[in-house]
Parts: structure tokens; sequence; C-alpha cells
């Protein structure tokens, strides 16, 4: 099978040498002081004491094609918010999951939440463009990385005020994880480089991130209520991220709550 995540990384390398030539660091960094609506991403999912939910924005995936046909992102902020999303998560990947950085910006003009850019940051001049179209968080996705290309991402993005999710998905991507301090850590159900997803994932790399002071995320493959209650009984994760089955649902609104209630 083809590596889906390898083919992203190359194709968002090509895509950001373009956008490097049409903005320098130095309008990026006075677009960044302008701006005045940022959020504790990180802090906010500290504080709540119930479940989290990072609801995803997407129109698309590589796993599923197309997820919303009408779709407009401000409509399912909207929905989200008024279903008690904790933050939000909004693709702004533009080949494979049809996003964009100007859908935080317009989100973020609307409503006063903090945003995660979804994306394949792979070069730190990733962060300063996104956090000048309005995020909050950054994500940082261990398998996508080599070297100390993680480590100079995650450098940049503390350095820009963000949070930083940290993405894993098996054991020694877990470890690594667990240098980043600051960081969120996201344990993803979904293998990127097969598209496979298992739940007992979250509650396997539990075990060695659990000691990690930032809050740690399950992402991916969330159905429902009973798949986030078996993984917070299990591990005692209370921040789910999911996109799919929000999107997908017809009654996203009653899904929300029904998973926000899982620790009643």
């Amino acid at each position: 099978m083809t590596n889906i995540l390898e083919k992203i990384t190359k194709d968002k390398k090509n895509a950001l040498a373009i956008v490097k030539k049409e903005k320098s660091l130095d309008s990026i960094e006075k677009t960044i002081k302008e701006l005045k609506f940022y959020s504790d991403f990180k802090d906010a999912i500290k504080k709540n004491k119930g479940v989290s939910l990072i609801s995803e924005i997407k129109k698309a995936s590589p796993s599923a094609g197309i997820l919303v046909n009408n779709f407009n992102h401000i409509d399912i902020a909207k929905m989200y918010i008024d279903n008690g999303a904790t933050c939000l998560s909004v693709l702004t990947e533009e080949k494979y999951f049809l996003g964009k950085l100007e859908h935080i910006k317009d989100i973020k003009k609307k409503f006063n939440i903090p945003i995660l850019a979804k994306d394949f940051f792979i070069d730190p001049y990733q962060v300063a463009l996104s956090k000048s179209y309005g995020c909050d968080c950054i994500l940082i996705i261990i398998a996508a990385l080599s070297g100390n290309q993680a480590d100079e991402i995650y450098s940049e993005a503390i350095k820009h005020n963000l949070s930083v999710l940290v993405e894993v998905h098996n054991q020694k991507e877990a470890e690594t994880a667990l240098k980043y301090g600051e960081a969120l850590i996201g344990i993803n159900n979904r293998n990127l480089k097969t598209l496979q997803v298992s739940l007992n994932n979250t509650i396997s790399i539990f075990e060695i991130v659990k000691s990690h002071k930032g809050p740690i995320v399950s992402e991916s493959g969330i159905k429902n209520e009973n798949d986030a209650k078996y993984i917070y009984e299990k591990t005692g994760i209370k921040n789910f991220l999911i996109g799919e089955s929000l999107l997908k649902s017809n009654k996203p609104d009653e899904l929300m709550k029904k998973l926000i209630q899982i620790t009643q």
C-alpha cells in the first residue's frame, strides 16, 4: 500500500515552496502583531473539568472522501460551539482535505474559541503562517518528521505563544513526544501510513504517556459515546478530537451532548 503520509508531506513541501515566495516572514510577523483574537488552547482543555471535545471541521479526507457536500465552515463552527465544543480543529491542508487557512480567520472573526490548525507541519515557517490566520495551536505529527524537524517546529510554536498538539501512533513516537513538556499529546487511533483504525491504540499508548503533565487527547475512530466511554473507562482520558463521526451524523448536536455526558 502507498504510504499516504509520505505522499501528503511531499506535496506539502512543494506547495510550501510557492507560498514562501509569495509571503515573506516579515510580512507574516507584521500580520500577527495586528491580530487581537488569540486564545489559550491548552488552558481551555486543562480548565475544563468535564469532557473536552475538540470538534473538527473538514470537507474531505483521504480515507473517507468528501464528508460534507454543502460545506460551510462558519455554520459547522456555530453548531459545534452551540453544543459544547471546548476547542475546534480546522483542516487547513488544501489538496487532500480541501481545507484553507482562511477558514480559521473567518471563524475567529465571529467566535471566541481556541482553534487548532490541522495540517502537516514540516517547516517552522508554517507556524508563523498559521498564526497569522488566527490559530492558537499547531500540530506536530511525529511520523511525518525526521531528525530535528519536530524540535524546530515545537520551539517556533513556543516562541509564538502557541499551544502544540504532538500526535503519536506507536510506542517509539510516544516516547519521543514525552520530551515536549509544554505540549498536549494526541494519540491517533488511525495509522496515517495505512489508514487502519483501532481504539485500543489509545489504551496501549496511554501507558507510555500517562506521566506527561500536559493534556492527553484521543484522536480518530471515535464513532459514538460508547467508543469514548470505552477509552475513558480504560484510561481516564476525557479529551477527544472527533471529526468524521460528527460531520457525517444526522444529529451531531445529540451526539455531542451524549459524548459530553460520558463521565457522569
